[in-house]
Order: structure tokens, then C-alpha cells, then sequence
């Protein structure tokens, strides 16, 4: 078992290239399903859908409460902290927000996130937050659920 290996190297002019791979040497079977259909089969939003209740507006919110606060662990819609959600018929959203106190740690950080994560919503075409201060941001109004979370209730 103590037997010595020996690595050994071969000086060669030329090596043989393999063959290529040709379209024709494929068996090529069609594709059963194409995965677009469902894509392209979708309806347009319907009109009103930026007013509540509309499929677009209920998809803002739904970004809205995906969004959680760092300090506390209710979601910003939940906690209140969303004053009013705006649709056009453009598709241009428009979220009034408020911090809960102008010195809060994300103030710099949590409209940017807003900003992109309404953004991204399927339909909407340009978002933008405005943040405000008044009126003030206090616990009533917070949502139930938000009050049950904190053990408020």
C-alpha cells in the first residue's frame, strides 16, 4: 500500500475536436403547453377597480399590511399608520402615511418601502407616499387585530 504514484504527462500534436451537436440530430417534440396562455388570457382590470373594494385598491392593501413596523410586530396598515390610499384610473397611487413619531428610526427608510412595495403591485403604474404629520399618530387607531397583537385589548 505504501507504493509511490507517479503523475506523467504526454506531449501530443493535436487532439481530435469532437463533434458538434446538430439541430437535426435532436428529436425535437412540440411543446404541449404553453405557458404564456394563462398570461395573455387575462382579463384587463375592470373600471373602479382604485376605488375600494376595486380588485386594484384591495391589492395596494394587501402590499400595505406586508409591510411590518421594525419595533413593533403589526403591520402598517394594521397599526394605523396609513392615512389614505388613492387609485387613479391611470394607475398612479398615491399613499398618505405617518410615522409614530417624527424621530421613529425608519423615518428615512419606511416611505421608500412603501414607495416600492406599492409599486410593485400588478396594475399600478406610479406610486408615491406622502408623508405627513398631522394629524399625530396615536394607539387609537390602531386596528382590533393590532390591539389584540400588542395585548392592548
Amino acid at each position: 500500500m505504501n507504493e509511490q504514484r507517479r503523475i506523467v504527462a504526454e506531449k501530443v500534436d493535436r487532439v481530435e475536436t469532437p463533434p458538434r451537436a446538430r439541430v437535426g440530430d435532436v428529436d425535437v417534440t412540440p411543446r404541449e403547453r404553453d405557458y404564456l396562455e394563462g398570461f395573455l388570457a387575462q382579463k384587463p382590470a375592470q373600471e373602479g377597480s382604485g376605488e375600494p373594494g376595486g380588485d386594484l385598491y384591495e391589492a395596494v392593501i394587501e402590499a400595505l399590511k406586508d409591510i411590518y413596523d421594525p419595533e413593533i410586530p403589526v403591520n402598517i396598515y394594521d397599526l394605523g399608520l396609513i392615512y389614505n390610499v388613492e387609485v387613479g384610473a391611470d394607475g398612479h397611487a398615491v399613499v398618505t402615511m405617518t410615522l409614530t413619531t417624527p424621530h421613529c428610526p425608519v423615518a428615512e427608510s419606511m416611505p421608500g418601502e412603501v414607495e416600492l412595495r406599492v409599486g410593485a403591485v400588478p396594475g399600478v403604474g406610479d406610486a408615491e407616499v406622502v408623508l405627513v404629520w398631522d394629524p399625530p399618530w396615536d394607539p387609537s387607531k390602531m386596528t382590533d387585530e393590532a390591539r389584540l397583537e400588542l395585548g392592548m385589548l
